[in-house]
């Protein structure tokens, strides 16, 4: 996919980044969902604790849902 044809969403995500991969969250997202600050999500990232994938050309980390509710207290 080149820059010309590539799509946004209001997110920056491409169209069909995603396919597959289910819903997925913001280093932000996750952070207030767990309760802490957005760089140690980052940091569990880096460690591999957390599963992410980079999207876009800035490979902004994003998450799925399916992996942050691990965290989650039941």
């Amino acid at each position: 996919m080149d820059e010309q044809t590539a799509k946004h969403s209001d997110d920056g995500i491409y169209e069909g980044e995603t396919e597959g991969t289910g819903s997925l969250l913001t280093v932000g997202e996750v952070a207030s969902l767990l309760q802490v600050h957005s760089n140690t999500v980052r940091k569990w990232s880096n460690l591999g604790i957390l599963s992410s994938f980079r999207i876009g050309p800035r490979r902004d980390r994003r998450f799925r849902k399916e992996d942050i509710a691990t965290f989650l207290p039941k």
